[in-house]
């Protein structure tokens, strides 16, 4: 095997995860090792990871760069992330929550891998934060696909023996067979409180009792909600629920914005039709550029994408599209007259941030036509700007403003 066994990192059901490194590239990788029954075969789990990780290529999904097939045993070779959302939450996080920046930061890449899997019609179904992976660099990853499903038109039957309790969306607890993409956002929103708060947002013991908990949150929907899930899925059994009303999350979740709430609202609704798609919550004002902030998270470098100078309105689409870019940056050319003025900071000329660490410097790129060099001055007043770089070339004043927290 082109691969040496270093340490033991976790073991799962069906397959031992050790870490490992290349003998040729020398890179860290993660060994997922799967012990064969003769009589059984590969496990069909194995079989639907493989397959449909062949096909997910994205930056927020956990890389599958070889699979060794022998006769006692199968080995997917991943990716390596230091550590999982779960940990990360339990070493960085005050008392497991996590700092708003950071939470944004790793909301906004979740629902972006999320979003790709539903784009490619994949289902995860198991989301957790036990399965979202992180690296040093603050990138998060989704995980363990061995319950995802491709889905189809029209809706395929699965299994409603899907999805960690906590995380398993109310139709789902209610034996639906036929739910789609909304059980992942779901889970995702579920995911969401837990990084705000530290702590699960629904902690049942069984299906019933987590479905209690949910209404006692959401509050127990009306009986034509019931009756529509029921309709949408017979083999629904309906049964009579004590009637709870609506919990405001700001009561529950104190130190979550209006908008992370508007957000979360959208992702939690009893009635899956009625949940905000994935696609869809990456446009939402949450993840809009927000003021400078005192203290850049430890998560992740911020950049200019996040920080919109008060000299300059951006669109809301042109913002979303630079956090999407940013792992992507490539090196800032000149701005050009009548064109878009605002770039994505560069990647490259930027230390990158590791948990736990402190950024320090940071930097973002402004150009400006000449004649509106102006307003750079008013940037120097807005930020607490600890140097300053600009030239003029094709036209532009391009200023390079390394900043530092306060």
């Amino acid at each position: 095997m082109n691969y040496i066994q270093l340490e033991k990192l976790g073991e799962g059901t069906y397959a031992t995860v050790y870490k490992g490194r290349s003998r040729t590239t020398n890179e860290l990788v993660a060994l997922k090792e799967i012990t064969l029954d003769p009589e059984e075969g590969t496990p069909s789990t194995a079989i639907r990871e493989i397959s449909l990780m062949k096909e997910l290529k994205h930056i927020n999904i956990v890389r599958l760069h070889d699979v060794i097939h022998t006769e006692t045993k199968l080995v997917l070779i991943f990716e390596y992330c230091e550590s999982d959302l779960k940990r990360y939450m339990d070493t960085h996080g005050d008392r497991g929550a996590l700092d708003a920046m950071t939470v944004k930061s790793f909301m906004y890449q979740l629902l972006r891998g999320t979003a790709f899997c539903h784009e490619n019609r994949v289902l995860h179904r198991d989301l957790k934060p036990q399965n979202l992976l992180v690296n040093r660099k603050g990138e998060l990853k989704i995980g363990d696909f061995g319950l995802a499903r491709a889905f189809g038109v029209p809706v395929n039957t699965f299994s409603n023996e899907v999805v960690t309790l906590w995380y398993r969306a109310p139709d789902v607890l209610l034996g639906s067979r036929t739910y789609s993409t909304s059980i992942d956002v779901w889970s995702c929103g579920c995911i969401f409180a837990e990084m705000i708060s530290g702590i699960p947002l629904f902690r049942g013991r069984d299906n019933q009792d987590q479905l209690l908990h949910i209404m006692r949150v959401v509050g127990t929907p009306h009986d034509s909600v019931l009756r529509k899930i029921a309709n949408d899925s017979p083999e629904v059994q309906l049964k009579v629920f004590p009637k709870y009303p609506k919990v405001p999350y700001q009561t529950i979740l104190p130190k979550a914005t209006y908008l992370a709430i508007d957000l979360l609202e959208r992702m939690l609704q009893f009635e899956p039709s009625m949940r905000i798609a994935a696609a869809d919550t990456l446009r939402h004002p949450y993840f809009a550029p927000s003021q400078p902030q005192v203290s850049p998270t430890n998560a992740y470098t911020a950049t200019a994408a996040q920080q919109r100078p008060a000299a300059h309105s951006v669109a809301y689409q042109q913002a979303t599209a630079a956090v999407a870019a940013n792992s992507q940056a490539t090196p800032h050319a000149p701005a050009v007259p009548g064109q878009q003025y605002y770039q994505p900071a560069v990647a490259q000329q930027m230390a990158p941030a590791q948990p736990g660490q402190n950024p320090g410097l940071y930097q973002f790129t402004m150009s400006y036509p000449t004649q509106m060099a102006a307003p750079a001055q008013q940037m120097q007043q807005q930020y607490p700007v600890a140097g300053v770089q600009s030239q003029q070339q094709y036209g532009t004043q391009d200023y390079n403003m390394y900043t530092a927290p306060r």
